[in-house]
C-alpha cells in the first residue's frame, strides 16, 4: 500500500528565506553525494533536462547521479538563489571535479525548479558548461560533504 509522503518544507509559494532555504538544502544534498537520498527530493513522477538527457521520475534520477559521481570525482558544488516566484526557482551554480586521468574541470549553469505543493521538485531543467581547470585554478576547498558556512559563494568568488 502506497502511503502519503510527508511535506518536504519549505513549501511553496515562497518567499525569499524560503527559497534561499530550499537552494542550500539541494546544495548540501548534492554535496552529500548520496543518490538515492538526493532522489528523495523529487516527486516521484518528476521530469528532469540535464544537458542533453532526459530523465522521468526519481529511479531514472538515483540512477543518472550514480553515473555522475562515478565519473565526477570529488565533486564540490555551490548554488545559488538567482530568482523565485510562488511554487518556481531558478539558480545559477558552479561545481568542480575530475575525471579519472586527474583533469580538473568546473562546471557552470543554471537550472529551473518547479515545485509540487508538498514541496517537491516535479520539474528540473539544466543547461551545464564545462571549463577545464587546472589544479592550482580550483577555487573550492572543503572537506568532502556540505559546503562549510563560511566558504565563499559564487558572488564572493567572482563567479
Amino acid at each position: 500500500m502506497n502511503t502519503p509522503e510527508a511535506p518536504r518544507p519549505p513549501l511553496p509559494p515562497f518567499d525569499l528565506a524560503g527559497a534561499l532555504r530550499k537552494v542550500r538544502a539541494a546544495e548540501d544534498a548534492w554535496n552529500g553525494r548520496d543518490p538515492e537520498r538526493v532522489a528523495l527530493a523529487y516527486s516521484p513522477d518528476s521530469k528532469w533536462r540535464n544537458r542533453s538527457e532526459f530523465l522521468s521520475g526519481r529511479e531514472a534520477i538515483a540512477a543518472f547521479l550514480h553515473r555522475k559521481w562515478a565519473r565526477e570525482l570529488d565533486y564540490r558544488l555551490i548554488k545559488e538563489l538567482w530568482a523565485f516566484r510562488e511554487h518556481r526557482i531558478a539558480v545559477r551554480f558552479a561545481y568542480e571535479w575530475h575525471d579519472a586521468s586527474g583533469d580538473w574541470f568546473r562546471s557552470y549553469g543554471n537550472e529551473n525548479w518547479e515545485f509540487d505543493e508538498k514541496g517537491f521538485m516535479r520539474l528540473r531543467v539544466a543547461s551545464i558548461n564545462d571549463l577545464p581547470i587546472t589544479a592550482a585554478e580550483r577555487l573550492f576547498h572543503w572537506p568532502s560533504g556540505p559546503r562549510p558556512e563560511v566558504h565563499p559563494g559564487l558572488s564572493e568568488l567572482g563567479l
